[in-house]
């Protein structure tokens, strides 16, 4: 799974492209900080199993906080507006895009999150791919149909009996002596490469900053 380094570098790169002027440095790291704390529900899970990929990675996180920004940004007495302005509202849209796009669907895309919880308590997998071909045309199997609902490959278990394995909580149910506990950076040669251009990226724009201050 994606680690927590690999969704602040993410994070960061969304940060740079949507802050535009409203970019400084106590800006970016709010952003990048935010999306690190989702991965907190590890912790949870250790409390109450299954809810790791659940408690804070599911599409209210997102959802709900952007209904009420969006209600907010109507009014005449906007609270937000009022008090930060337009740098506090780009940056709370800002935020909201890097949990959406660095955390949640990233990890949903990879392996798999719980979306609707706790209203609708299903893990869903989209891991997949996108392409064409010269006989089968457009094809996707992000999301997988079977019969007349979602197929068992992307809609899988609850928190009843699904777990996914992290460092802190390397098994469920289990006593975890013995068992290695992996903290991955960057498992994929491609994650690598986004976390090295997302952070280079990151502190190039701090520096810049700093010096235009």
């Amino acid at each position: 799974m994606p680690s927590t380094v690999v969704h602040v570098a993410f994070a960061g790169l969304i940060g740079i492209a949507l802050l535009g002027d409203e970019f400084d440095t106590k800006a970016i790291l709010l952003v990048m900080g935010a999306t690190a704390l989702l991965d907190l529900d590890t912790l949870i899970g250790i409390v109450v199993p299954g809810t790791h990929r659940a408690a804070f990675h599911n599409l209210w996180i997102v959802l709900l906080p952007a209904a009420a920004l969006l209600w907010d940004g109507r009014r005449e007495a906007s609270i937000v507006r009022n008090r930060w302005g337009t740098y506090g509202h780009r940056l709370a849209w800002t935020t909201l895009a890097a949990l959406l796009f660095a955390h949640v669907l990233f990890d949903a895309f990879f392996n798999g999150v719980n979306l609707f919880w706790p209203v609708h308590d299903r893990f869903y997998d989209l891991s997949g791919e996108l392409l064409v071909t010269d006989q089968r045309g457009l094809v996707q199997t992000f999301v997988e149909l079977e019969g007349s609902g979602i197929a068992e490959t992307t809609a899988r278990g609850t928190t009843e009996d699904t777990h996914y394995r992290t460092g802190v909580d390397p098994t469920r149910d289990e006593p975890a002596t013995g068992v290695e506990r992996i903290f991955p950076i960057a498992a994929t040669g491609e994650r690598f490469v986004l976390t090295i251009a997302g952070l280079t990226a990151v502190a190039v724009r701090i520096l810049e900053d700093q010096r235009a201050d």
